[in-house]
């Protein structure tokens, strides 16, 4: 069979998976310049709806029963509390200055949020709507990541470049780690044990002992063709399985494939302009890749690591979600996964 051949089988087989497996999945990804969520069909892959939010929208994230939408509406300093169904906002909770990304903790009610103004995380309860902490962290804080037992929440500060360690039980900021330069996205394996960080402008991403708090491996990015300070990673996903992490790599419009215990990158893979965010469907089958400069959301192929669809949404998409199935969880990004 010719090469050509191969390739139309598999993108025929792609297809055919994600028709057959997604049908009340949606993608629900925030447009930062039209203030507005685009909803993406799981199953046709086309936008069926919009909503509007508040202004500047970034990070974005379910409720573990997906029937609430949280949004961080960045530059009216809420996060937003929204109806999925309809987009209709219930209310605004309390959330600090300038919320850029946060992070539910495994509660279901717990949230953790980066507060990029005044270089705090404010810990809110959603059902009180009361903030329970406000918490000193590093300069500028941006990504935000809850341990799967729910014990620890980090925080990366972009200007002090560190991963800040918050114990949750007592709300304080027990540790720091260094990083490179300008960390922007945090995210735990499934075990709890390691946490991936990735340094925009520092082109890395530093995988961290959680138990001990440092930095085990520092994963470097090299693409034929692509100036090095193209090469800036963002956000992070990882396989539930712990044997793939995909890493965001900004203005190169690619994102890599590591090997989760090895910590070699495998592949790069071409999506949309200026790639921010990802976030994966529960089977792990696809990920989905919000591109701002081209307004596109690039669908992948988990299995075959090869871009199937883009999408297009609004003007500067940067955050993602998929909204669950009835029995399943939720994994966004601009939040933590």
């Amino acid at each position: 069979m010719s090469r050509a051949a191969t390739l139309r089988l598999l993108l025929c087989a792609g297809l055919l998976g994600l028709a057959g497996s997604a049908a009340a999945e949606e993608i629900f990804v925030s447009n930062e310049r039209d203030n507005t969520v685009s909803v993406i069909d799981g199953a046709t892959l086309e936008v069926t709806r919009s909503f509007p939010v508040g202004r500047r929208p970034r990070g974005l994230t379910f409720s573990r029963d997906g029937r609430t939408l949280y949004v961080c509406a960045s530059d009216s300093d809420a996060v937003q509390v929204i109806d999925p169904d309809t987009g209709a906002l219930r209310h605004n909770l309390p959330s600090g200055e300038d919320p850029e990304q946060f992070a539910l903790a495994p509660d279901d009610r717990t949230l953790f949020i980066a507060n990029e103004e005044n270089a705090t995380t404010t810990v809110v309860d959603a059902q009180t709507r009361k903030v329970l902490a406000q918490i000193d962290v590093g300069i500028e804080p941006e990504g935000m990541a809850v341990s799967p037992d729910g014990k620890t929440a980090v925080t990366t500060s972009e200007t002090t470049n560190m991963v800040h360690w918050i114990d949750v039980p007592t709300l304080t900021a027990i540790d720091a780690t260094p990083v490179g330069q300008r960390p922007r996205a945090a995210a735990f394996s499934a075990d709890g044990r390691m946490l991936w960080a990735s340094s925009e402008i520092g082109g890395t991403v530093a995988v961290i002992d959680a138990a001990t708090r440092k930095v085990v491996e520092t994963i470097e990015f090299a693409v034929k063709g692509i100036a090095a300070d193209r090469l800036q990673p963002v956000g992070i996903t990882l396989t539930g399985d712990g044997r793939f992490a995909f890493v965001a790599l900004g203005p190169s419009d690619r994102v890599a494939v590591i090997d989760a215990k090895t910590y070699k990158v495998l592949n790069y893979i071409l999506v949309g302009r200026r790639v921010w965010q990802l976030a994966m469907t529960p089977d792990e089958t696809r990920l989905f890749t919000t591109n701002g400069v081209s307004g596109d959301v690039t669908v992948i192929d988990v299995a075959t690591q090869r871009p199937i669809r883009s999408v297009k949404v609004g003007r500067f998409p940067w955050g993602v979600a998929v909204r669950p199935a009835s029995g399943t969880s939720e994994r966004s990004a601009g939040a933590a996964p």
